[in-house]
């Protein structure tokens, strides 16, 4: 409980780098104190909201995953996470429009760290300016 949001609390700030789901995974504030999620394949440093989406929160379910396809239907369930990549496609326009909506109130509330990769795609190199220039603009 505490003793762990102040631990994540203590944690610096995570450098930018792109990941797989696989890779995501190990971010659920279970097996590693940092908490990202994944929205509209941008990947945020949801740490600071822990208790929302720490392993005893309401949002738990999102931990170190793809959160956009139960953002985007209001479904808590895993049955609203896939295991593999989801590329949305059969969201209809309300849905689609409802992640972006949610991808905006992240990237508002808590740091960009990266872009959830697609099967196959290369991460990208991220230069430490970009880094710096893109964090302190989110401020």
């Amino acid at each position: 409980g505490a003793a762990r949001q102040g631990e994540a609390a203590a944690l610096p700030r995570m450098k930018r780098r792109d990941f797989s789901l696989e890779q995501l995974r190990e971010f659920d504030g279970a097996r590693n104190p940092r908490i990202l999620l994944a929205v509209n394949g941008k990947v945020f440093d949801v740490t600071k909201g822990s208790k929302f989406y720490g392993p005893e929160g309401p949002y738990g379910i999102f931990a170190g995953r793809d959160a956009s396809r139960g953002l985007a239907t209001f479904c808590l369930d895993k049955d609203a996470l896939r295991d593999e990549y989801d590329d949305l496609s059969d969201l209809n326009a309300v849905q689609m429009e409802s992640v972006r909506e949610w991808e905006m109130q992240f990237k508002e509330k808590y740091d960009y760290v990266g872009r959830l990769l697609k099967p196959g795609e290369e991460p990208s190199e991220y230069t430490d300016e970009e880094d710096t220039k893109d964090h302190t603009k989110q401020e």
